[in-house]
């Protein structure tokens, strides 16, 4: 039959004060009183069968026992807090952002940096392709789906983009004709598809082939590996279009069906999560006229 362990509470009690000699001051580290501390001492010492501190009119002194048992214990705790200090998340500053895949993949990977410079603060983030299954207890959510209220990444619009390379030799905007010479890509789970759209981009979009993804991010990146022609998000193409490597194949970006839209949840790391919100929107905004000097050919 296995044995039951004294309460941890008595053992730090005796490392605190086997560390400051005193079990005033231990009681102080501890935010206890000076009896209670005492208690526990004796407590732990009719536990184990021992004593541990010489009582003396100026202070205390650790015995034999005491010597062999401090190390062991200052140890052990000391792996306890290895292993809890994770899970501290007002000790550590941790902020928790639920975003995603697509945003996390085209803004905040390549630029999350910018924002954790300079700042004492760590960051989880924690990715999900469909809304419904976006983990709870976050700091930050970045929702893909109907508005509900929230507040929008940037104008939710559509886009039609393509490598440069795949249509080399095309006149833009494309004619309906071209698109049936390229596969078409589209993302999976949103009601802006290529045969509910392509009457708002006044086209009539016929393929051979349709190549389905899981996520406006996933769409983004195929089309730039020049995989096909991407009706996708014009938020989630904007970083690739800011900087030459897709273009837009269509002069018009109608409004989409769903979006992505941004929540602050936080109650214990508000100030974090809310200066974080600022810099994405800023970042957003940055990238978007970045591509509008590109539209004008001042890049």
């Amino acid at each position: 039959m296995s044995r039951s362990l004294p309460p941890l509470a008595w053992f730090r009690a005796f490392e605190s004060a086997a560390e400051h000699q005193n079990f005033t001051a231990a009681a102080e580290e501890l935010g206890l009183t000076q009896s209670a501390v005492s208690q526990q001492i004796r407590q732990l010492e009719s536990r184990l069968g021992c004593r541990l501190f010489e009582r003396k009119p100026r202070g205390i002194a650790l015995t034999d026992d005491a010597r062999k048992l401090l190390p062991q214990v200052r140890r052990a705790i000391d792996t306890l807090r290895d292993a809890t200090a994770p899970y501290d998340q007002q000790q550590k500053g941790l902020l928790t952002i639920a975003t995603s895949v697509s945003v996390a993949q085209w803004y905040l990977a390549p630029q999350l940096s910018r924002f954790t410079a300079g700042r004492h603060l760590d960051v989880r983030l924690m990715t999900s392709v469909w809304p419904d299954t976006m983990a709870d207890g976050t700091d930050v959510q970045i929702r893909y789906g109907a508005a509900d209220g929230q507040q929008p990444l940037g104008s939710n619009r559509l886009v039609l983009v393509a490598s440069p390379d795949l249509i080399a030799g095309e006149v833009l905007p494309l004619a309906d004709d071209a698109f049936s010479r390229y596969p078409l890509i589209q993302a999976v789970g949103t009601t802006d598809t290529w045969g509910h759209s392509a009457e708002k981009f006044s086209i009539k979009a016929q393929s051979a082939s349709v190549l389905y993804v899981d996520s406006h991010g996933l769409a983004v990146d195929l089309a730039r590996s020049g995989a096909g022609i991407a009706l996708t998000s014009e938020l989630i193409a904007m970083p690739l279009l800011a900087t030459g490597e897709l273009v837009a194949v269509s002069e018009l970006t109608p409004p989409s069906e769903d979006g992505y839209y941004l929540n602050v949840v936080s109650q214990g790391a508000r100030d974090a999560a809310e200066e974080f919100a600022r810099w994405l929107l800023a970042e957003i905004t940055r990238v978007a006229g970045d591509y509008q000097l590109r539209q004008k050919g001042e890049v």
